[in-house]
């Protein structure tokens, strides 16, 4: 991915550096939701709304771990690389909201931790991985995530780190078309089973968006090098339910899975691929929401 001296977002609130970091940009907060239990949250990328959508008034939790202390050469490259992604994704939604839906597009405020800070819907900490709040409209990531990433989950590559950025933007384009509101009242009417299948159609939907995201950042932005799709799929085959319960020693659940098997997430991320029309995505709920 060609990302390296290009423009970078403004609405990034960068809270790695000592004294609390700087905020930049930002969005009005809307809505209340709470937080995914850590062990999923962990390992999965997105926020699981079986918890996110139900736990309005969580307590913020505490600052922790390594926060406050300076920033390493790894943290500003990889700091300046999210602020790289967001910024693309910020020019791909406005044009595709205006092109597609006729609509416009508010983009969301990306936080940049390091060990742990305090969100509306509970405390996000290194532990936590990356996720959406839909209470601020803000994206919190530590980016020791992206280690984690590549060394635990198999996942390389920077379009790997990019596909998570963009799911986690995915969730907000969500939140942007009332999709996680509607999913909160059904989801409150359901049985866990029943609630979790829904939890799967919101994580897939926000995989195939963010390949939305991927093809107009090949065909637009031009960003896009040899191998860095097959780096998506891949990590979108890595954290599928079933092979994160295979890898924890588990036998797959399909009435637990909160995101969707692998051979779905990767499904779902090339159909947004290939067809870079929100109107694909928009199809997994259509029928529920």
């Amino acid at each position: 991915m060609q990302w390296k001296g290009r423009r970078g977002s403004n609405n990034i609130e960068d809270r790695r550096a000592q004294g609390g970091g700087i905020r930049r940009g930002g969005a009005a907060g809307v809505g209340g939701l709470g937080l995914v239990a850590v062990f999923v949250i962990a390992l999965v990328l997105g926020v699981d709304p079986s918890q996110l959508l139900n736990q309005v008034g969580l307590d913020a939790g505490q600052n922790s771990g390594r926060a406050g202390e300076p920033l390493t050469a790894q943290d500003q490259e990889a700091g300046e690389f999210v602020s790289v992604v967001l910024a693309d994704t910020e020019v791909i939604w406005a044009d595709l909201f205006r092109s597609q839906l006729n609509k416009t597009y508010q983009p969301a405020t990306l936080v940049l931790f390091k060990g742990g800070t305090q969100s509306p819907c509970g405390g996000a900490s290194e532990a936590t991985g990356p996720f959406y709040c839909p209470a601020d409209r803000k994206v919190y990531l530590d980016t020791s995530f992206f280690v984690t990433l590549e060394k635990q989950l198999g996942a390389k590559g920077d379009f790997a780190a990019a596909y998570v950025v963009a799911h986690e933007v995915g969730h907000h384009v969500q939140n942007e078309l009332g999709i996680l509101g509607r999913a909160n009242t059904l989801r409150s009417q359901l049985s866990a089973t029943d609630s979790n299948q829904v939890s799967v159609l919101i994580e897939l939907q926000a995989d195939c968006l963010s390949g939305v995201w991927a093809h107009e950042a090949a065909t637009t932005l031009g960003t896009v090098e040899r191998g860095d799709f097959d780096e998506a799929l891949n990590a979108a085959r890595q954290i599928g339910d079933d092979t994160l319960q295979k890898n924890a020693g588990q036998r797959p659940m399909p009435h637990t899975f909160t995101h969707g098997s692998s051979a779905q997430r990767a499904q779902w991320f090339n159909t947004g691929l290939r067809s870079g029309r929100i109107a694909e995505c928009l199809k997994l709920t259509d029928q529920v929401l």
